[in-house]
């Protein structure tokens, strides 16, 4: 399946943004890195059921390469 670059983008950032929060220990700041958190994985999920809508693929295929070609790029998805 070829992904777009977008997704990946869309998708790095959101698991960016789970690294942070799993760095932080500050309950505050946790709870402010984990709305932000939330947004970028709603923004990658958002676009992904779009994008497989659009070409008519099962939207947790397109899921699961995305999250494989962001998390395993040697593997060669995307």
């Amino acid at each position: 399946m070829d992904i777009p670059d977008t997704l990946i983008d869309l998708q790095r950032a959101a698991d960016a943004e789970w690294t942070r929060l799993a760095e932080l220990t500050d309950n505050d700041e946790r709870e402010q890195q984990r709305v932000v958190w939330f947004e970028a994985g709603a923004r990658a999920q958002a676009a992904i059921t779009e994008w497989a809508a659009a070409l008519n693929e099962n939207r947790y295929k397109v899921e699961k390469a995305v999250r494989e070609a962001v998390r395993h790029p040697e593997s060669g998805s995307g």
